[in-house]
């Protein structure tokens, strides 16, 4: 697939079609407040952090978030153990208060279901990597969603992320992609993102009962969703593999 890969710092005019582009997220995915919150404003407010790729007819095809955020700062100094939730949060801040970045994290790589399965994940990958180098930066991270840990649900992530191939390469095919562009596996974020609902909400989202009390398996979980019936609510809590990228 012939591919042009812009920025909306380069297109805005093309916001639309890169916020509409179809996805595949589980929908409790996109319920996190703190990701519901900040994620529109990166293409709003960091448009030079955004890439997207159209194909031959125009059409978006894939794209690709990032923020800047200071990581050698006071209080901060090591990837946070809430992973994406967090990240997000210093990224606003450091704008808000004009503290200059030194780090730049994944956020998203998204690719339209009709494109999947084409690499476009890898170039998507990449054009985020080139991105962070031509603005100065020397270093990417990133809080990465494994692609296949929700068929493991019930398996540690820590015992996941570390699990490799004969060949040395991550088991993960996602975690495979990062460590073929040269990132290192620098820690588990025990708690990348956090949803918590009433049970209505993730009956709705998931099409399950939710009405036994323990760890229910929903699917595109990377673990299974804590439901307490007795009080009304469930909480999901997603672990991500913190990757490293030199540039």
């Amino acid at each position: 697939m012939e591919l042009k890969i812009s920025s909306l710092a380069e297109r805005p005019d093309m916001v639309d079609q890169v916020l509409d582009m179809a996805d595949s997220w589980p929908e409790f995915v996109v319920n996190d407040p703190v990701g519901s919150a900040h994620y529109p404003r990166i293409a709003a407010e960091l448009p030079q952090y955004v890439q997207f790729a159209q194909d031959e007819h125009g059409e978006v095809v894939a794209h690709a978030h990032s923020v800047p955020f200071a990581l050698a700062v006071d209080g901060r100094g090591e990837l946070p153990g809430r992973g994406w939730d967090e990240v997000l949060v210093w990224a606003f801040s450091d704008l808000r208060r004009g503290v200059r970045p030194d780090t730049v994290s994944a956020i998203s790589i998204v690719v339209a279901p009709h494109a999947q399965g084409l690499g476009l994940s890898g170039r998507m990958l990449a054009a985020m990597r080139d991105n962070a180098r031509a603005l100065g930066f020397r270093e990417v991270v990133a809080p990465v969603r494994p692609s296949a840990k929700h068929l493991e649900p019930r398996t540690p992530m820590e015992e996941y992320a570390r699990r490799v191939r004969p060949d040395g390469l991550p088991h993960d095919p996602w975690l495979r992609v990062h460590a073929r562009a040269g990132a290192t596996l620098h820690s588990v974020a025990p708690a990348s993102m956090t949803v918590a609902a009433p049970l209505e909400d993730w009956r709705r989202w998931t099409g399950l009962p939710f009405d036994t009390a323990g760890d229910i398996e929903v699917p595109g979980a990377l673990v299974p969703v804590r439901c307490e019936p007795e009080h009304g609510y469930a909480v999901y809590v997603e672990p991500n593999v913190w990757m490293q990228h030199a540039i």
